[in-house]
């Protein structure tokens, strides 16, 4: 969807300054955020995608006042809400009041380690042929859809060259909405900088995204 998450191409912002030696985390309450929202996946139920939909799915003005972890807490207080895991009053008084939901399953804590490193290996079998191959000429669409979508705004619109192929992954735009992993192609799409940004941007530079066979047409 178009949102406040959506920053490529955005002026007013600033320069990225990376931070040396960045630690995982910066405070305790971030360490804390991140395993609730990882331990809360398994009674929830939810997926990578809708984890990440209910993060993006915020107005601008709330989603760029936030901290990172803060919008990691604000999209966990959504999951958990829509599935009945916890109430509104209970969120407010920062305790349970209510009688738990019965739930299939939880994320022991021996489980935490490989459930850490595992990861969610998303390509998936398929039957179906790629409708493009390295070196053809492809647009991305010019979309703006009211769900989840991993295609960037600054592009939709552009002519770009596939660079890869890289085989048939869930498709996030349908798994985010819980209507199936729907496995569709995925490219590597590079686009000439000048063609982005202006003829005045820089000649040498180019941007490579990865995108999903849906978001894409011929030129």
């Amino acid at each position: 969807m178009n949102g406040g998450q959506d920053l490529g191409g955005m002026d007013g912002f600033g320069p990225v300054v990376p931070e040396p030696n960045e630690p995982p985390f910066h405070a305790a309450w971030e360490r804390r955020a991140f395993a609730l929202t990882l331990a809360m996946a398994m009674p929830g139920g939810w997926n990578l995608d809708m984890s990440r939909f209910a993060r993006e799915n915020r107005p601008p003005h709330d989603y760029l006042s936030m901290s990172y972890y803060q919008i990691w807490l604000a999209g966990l207080d959504v999951l958990m809400k829509e599935r009945g895991l916890v109430a509104e009053d209970e969120i407010a008084a920062g305790h349970s009041l209510h009688p738990p939901k019965p739930v299939k399953r939880i994320l022991s804590a021996a489980d935490v380690a490989q459930t850490l490193h595992r990861g969610g290996p998303t390509e998936r079998e398929t039957n179906t042929q790629a409708a493009f191959k390295a070196g053809d000429t492809v647009r991305a669409k010019s979309m703006h859809p009211l769900g989840h979508t991993r295609l960037p705004r600054y592009v939709r619109g552009h002519v770009g060259t596939i660079e890869a192929v890289r085989g048939c992954h869930v498709f996030p735009d349908s798994n985010a909405a819980g209507l199936g992993e729907n496995p569709q192609w995925l490219y590597t799409v590079r686009f000439d900088g000048r063609d982005l940004w202006g003829a005045d941007g820089d000649p040498t530079l180019t941007v490579s995204v990865d995108a999903w066979e849906p978001y894409l047409e011929k030129a």
